[in-house]
């Protein structure tokens, strides 16, 4: 019996993991920073509209995820108020996939700013207004969030037009 698979395409954003002999923030960071890239890698170049097609029941796309995860490192890192964090699934109509890929690069550039000044993982993290979560908390909650979200991009990329890889 023959079996053919279908042929994927190149794969995208494919990098090695961060080394892990520096320092806790310095692991931290970097284990954050390889999976900000992976997913903004994997949005990019997405072709429309397929990047707004909900690939499973619940309505999840590629571009509502990027779009998420831009609202969780603002609300993370530099305190903006969600009110409802299921809206924030869905990027805006008009939103092209560039369009969100560089709203979620200057969300990290902006979280990156406020990380660089912080020296101390157990200190809450500067930002302006209310209560804030300790550094070390907000990096680990980001790499378990970006890394679920970036498992969701992959499949969802796959689908979408064989794309595989980080």
């Amino acid at each position: 019996m023959s079996t053919s698979a279908t042929p994927r395409r190149a794969r995208t954003g494919d990098a090695p993991p961060p080394r892990t002999r520096n320092s806790e923030a310095e692991v931290l960071r970097g284990f954050l920073d390889h999976l900000r890239a992976s997913v903004a890698a994997k949005t990019e170049g997405a072709p429309e509209p397929g990047v707004r097609t909900p690939g499973v029941p619940s309505g999840t796309n590629l571009l509502g995820l990027l779009h998420h995860l831009t609202c969780v490192e603002r609300a993370t890192f530099l305190g903006e108020r969600i009110t409802d964090w299921q809206e924030t699934f869905r990027a805006a109509p008009g939103d092209g996939v560039a369009e969100v890929v560089a709203r979620y690069r200057e969300a990290v550039r902006q979280a990156n700013k406020v990380l660089d000044g912080c020296t101390d993982l157990g200190a809450p993290v500067p930002r302006p207004n209310g209560p804030a979560p300790r550094v070390r908390w907000a990096l680990t909650h980001l790499i378990e969030e970006t890394g679920r979200h970036a498992g969701h991009a992959d499949i969802l990329r796959e689908q979408l037009d064989g794309a595989t890889g980080r």
